[in-house]
């Protein structure tokens, strides 16, 4: 309870500063002249219950001072509880939870429950990520996280189909996991009150379950402000003007997408706009978005100006679209793997910004062709590498078929490669990504442009070179090559057809002459990304765009309060 403090704001001055305590007064409009006091340093919201008679001293904006008495009450702090419901895969999980632990972090009556919907595969990772956070008992902020583990009845035959049907076949386990989160808020005293949902930006379509419970419902987009921009403009293009995507699958059609400077060609696209049943999601996913009272997208104002500025000037009928990143665990999953201290070791022996890492996400690979190229590549370049090097690997029914390590790594390599790098090159599976950026030696990252990647990227001010796979990374790499200018490119239109086989092979002289122009130690890609990685590491500090932004939406959820 709080008895006395001091209310300080451009205008305001309470006359008892006691304690203190930077914070303004609102009153509102409720029953017994209910007023609400927020406490800006807290961060919490109090509710008016006991009259306490106060004394204001206003200075007016010319600076004349006025005096003001009057009554005003409070009790307990109120508590709110948010419901995170992320995707059940590695990457799109791993950055919600770092939004929910920033949250909380900056208010301490803030509780987040997060649904962890278990998949029709092996999600391990999740499970060892969930396990760690639960087990630090000493952090006062994870302890205001809660894990809901939600195990499905049953499961589509084709693996693929549960993301898709995910909102429907799961929504009667998602609604009975928040109405005993409900139920307990009110019956236990002091217990939080739920104040709204955060979805993945795949499970908007939960925006109807949300409503039901009276709350609003947030989005947490975990891509770009890039591709949120194309995602919007391609349900303008198709409604508005009956463009058929399905039809472009093999076409190098352009489009003006807004949130793009440059043209974008259809050759950039993910392949899943192409197809029915991908298109269809595709607008239903949208169309979700639109439902939301805010979209918080992985990013900063200083990375994507062009694209925030479009989503923001009022063309598009959307919700506000609130840049919160960059969103990322720089803690990584390092010191999992047996492996880590060797390679942090070999780092150790490099000298500074002279090594270039090849390492293409979770569920990046190639076929042995393509293997012997980037090989020769190396090789003929000359500069120390650490290449994370992983074998495809082939599901029935539509399955994920994450890479696996090699078991023999010289078999997919041609003939005394290991022997001839030996003195600058290192191969390795599975890579600890953040602790490898992050260690001076690293001069350049080849990557896939997965958001994740590319943000940790930035955040080290580590140049790259853009070699996309799948889903929207061909867009990232257009961002980071011609938008931004913080990449070198391969091949900005590659791709994987299926997940399993190369579009085409890109040959070595290609791939050599990409790793010469990044190692150039003065260029315009690497100063730029340097410049980057300042503004990225400052725009989360007290002050920053991003870190505004997110006390912004804390406001907001207080608000929801019931």
């Amino acid at each position: 309870m709080l008895l006395s403090g001091s209310v300080t704001t451009d205008d305001v001055a309470l006359l008892n500063p006691s304690k203190a305590m930077t914070s303004y007064l609102n009153t509102i409009d409720r029953p017994a002249l209910m007023t609400q006091l927020y406490l800006i340093t807290s961060k919490t919201y109090i509710t008016s219950q006991i009259p306490i008679t106060a004394t204001i001293f206003f200075v007016g904006r010319c600076a004349v001072p006025h005096r003001i008495s009057f009554s005003f009450s409070f009790s307990m702090l109120k508590k709110a509880e948010l419901v995170f419901i992320p995707m059940p895969v590695m990457g799109h999980f791993v950055s919600t939870v770092q939004l929910a632990k920033l949250l909380v972090h900056l208010n301490s009556n803030l509780s987040i429950s997060v649904l962890n919907i278990k998949p029709p595969y092996d999600n391990s990772k999740i499970t060892s990520y969930i396990d760690s956070l639960t087990a630090d008992t000493t952090s006062t902020t994870t302890s205001r996280i809660k894990f809901i583990n939600l195990q499905p009845e049953s499961y589509p035959d084709d693996v693929s189909e549960f993301f898709v049907t995910l909102v429907q076949t799961q929504g009667p386990l998602v609604k009975e996991a928040v109405t005993n989160i409900v139920e307990h808020s009110n019956t236990v005293p002091d217990s939080p009150l739920l104040a709204g949902f955060v979805f993945d930006m795949f499970l908007t379509q939960f925006v109807d379950l949300a409503n039901e419970f009276g709350v609003p419902s947030y989005a947490f987009y975990t891509s770009g402000a890039g591709f949120l921009g194309f995602q919007f403009q391609v349900q303008v293009l198709h409604d508005e003007q009956n463009v058929e995507f399905v039809e472009l699958k093999d076409s190098d059609k352009e489009f003006t997408i807004p949130a793009y400077a440059n043209p974008v060609s259809t050759k950039l696209f993910p392949t899943g706009v192409f197809t029915p049943e991908g298109f269809s999601f595709f607008l239903k996913t949208v169309k979700g978005l639109k439902g939301m009272k805010g979209i918080m997208v992985n990013t900063f104002s200083e990375l994507e100006s062009h694209a925030i500025d479009s989503l923001s000037n009022g063309k598009l009928r959307i919700p506000p679209v609130h840049p919160v990143g960059p969103i990322l665990n720089l803690e990584g999953l390092s010191g999992t793997h047996q492996n880590d201290d060797t390679i942090m070791q070999w780092l150790d022996e490099q000298p500074h910004s002279s090594v270039v890492f090849l390492c293409f996400g979770s569920m990046g690979s190639f076929g042995a062709d393509q293997v012997k190229e980037i090989a020769n590549a190396l090789e003929q370049s000359g500069h120390r590498f650490l290449w994370s090097l992983r074998k495809s690997t082939k599901q029935e029914k539509g399955g994920f078929g994450s890479p696996t390590d090699y078991e023999n790594v010289a078999e997919v390599l041609p003939e005394g490669f290991l022997d001839r790098t030996a003195e600058i090159g290192k191969i390795i599976g599975w890579a600890p990504q953040v602790a490898i950026l992050g260690h001076s030696a690293i001069g350049g990252f080849v990557s896939h442009c997965g958001w994740n990647s590319t943000l940790e990227s930035i955040w080290f001010g580590v140049p790259m070179i853009a070699w996309p796979l799948y889903a929207e990374q061909q867009l990232n790499a257009l961002t980071l090559v011609k938008e931004l200018g913080l990449a070198v490119e391969i091949k900005m239109d590659y791709g994987i057809d299926g997940g399993e086989n190369e579009i085409e092979i890109v040959k070595a002289e290609k791939i050599e002459k990409g790793i010469r122009r990044l190692m150039e130690q003065d260029n315009d890609v690497r100063n730029r990304m340097r410049e980057m990685g300042d503004r990225c590491r400052k725009t989360l500090m007290d002050g920053g765009s991003s870190h505004s932004t997110l006390c912004r939406i804390i406001d907001d959820i207080m608000d929801n309060i019931p």
